[in-house]
């Protein structure tokens, strides 16, 4: 899409756990939930800079459009319908609205991490962007586009989701299967991520549906990345296991990367496993040149 010729830009709502010096750590959520399953990371991020005595440094979530605080977009903000009801455009227009939101505070560069659907918006960012990534994390996430059936299965839900006015076809997030992780099963997970899911609107679960499955390709982005980077995943995780996430990492050959396998860890490893997953965050902006003390 020429940047010059897309639709109006996105509406973002960001989220601000601190304030500090340097660059920002913008971390990108998941689906089908929004900013606040950062919510332990960010805490844990914290709590390990101030006992370790580090400088502080920003550390920001905004809620994807239609997730959370974030408008859903209208018709005329989406880009183009694609016959098989999915936006081809729509990931590119959430990748120039996060750039567009770190531009706007007047920051060049960010720290960028994003978890599984976080993690294309993160990728997109790299392709479209890529002079904006002073560090790059990319946490149980993939690069392929969608299957056909995958796409359907997508645009099925979206429709649902709408013409019921629910979030029940998405409610299976929650569910356990066998070979899931310890905190996957607990009661503490299932209530909480039940229900943030049941907070969402509905027509922003369907938009944001209809955006991943109309998602290019991305897996020609590991090797052209450049920045320090970080990849990390669940070795429960039955999407973005360590046999997906490893490869990622090797593809990047043009940066120092670091991988992190976390064990009786699922999908949603900042939440999971928050103190490892901001470890590692940290190691990450150890090694970003000027990330602490940068110019705004």
């Amino acid at each position: 899409m020429d940047k010059e010729h897309k639709p109006m830009t996105l509406t973002i709502e960001n989220h601000i756990y601190r304030d500090g010096e340097g660059i920002p750590l913008i971390l990108v959520h998941g689906f089908p939930v929004d900013h606040r399953m950062w919510d332990r990371c960010a805490t844990a991020l914290m709590e390990t800079t101030d006992a370790q005595e580090l400088t502080q440094f920003p550390i920001w979530a905004p809620d994807m459009p239609g997730a959370g605080a974030s408008p859903v977009p209208s018709e005329a903000a989406s880009g183009t319908l694609a016959e098989d009801g999915t936006y081809p455009q729509g990931l590119d227009l959430i990748a120039d609205a996060y750039v567009e939101l770190l531009h706007a505070a007047g920051y060049g560069q960010a720290i960028w991490a994003g978890l599984s659907m976080g993690g294309y918006v993160v990728l997109d960012i790299q392709r479209r962007h890529p002079e904006a990534v002073a560090g790059i994390a990319l946490l149980d996430t993939k690069g392929d586009a969608d299957s056909e059936a995958s796409r359907d299965n997508r645009v099925r839900i979206a429709r649902t989701c709408v013409e019921r006015h629910t979030t029940d076809p998405v409610m299976f997030f929650v569910d356990v299967q066998p070979g899931d992780s310890s905190v996957k099963q607990s009661s503490a997970y299932i209530e909480q991520f039940g229900t943030w899911i049941r907070e969402q609107q509905p027509a922003g679960i369907a938009w944001r549906e209809r955006m991943a499955g109309g998602r290019p390709d991305l897996n020609d982005q590991f090797a052209r990345i450049t920045a320090p980077a970080a990849v990390i995943c669940g070795t429960n995780d039955p999407s973005s296991s360590p046999t997906v996430m490893e490869p990622i990492a090797q593809q990047m050959t043009q940066t120092d990367v670091a991988f992190t396998a976390i064990e009786d860890c699922g999908h949603f490893s900042a939440w999971e496993r928050p103190q490892i997953v901001a470890d590692a965050l940290l190691d990450l902006v150890s090694r970003v040149p000027r990330a602490i003390g940068g110019v705004r």
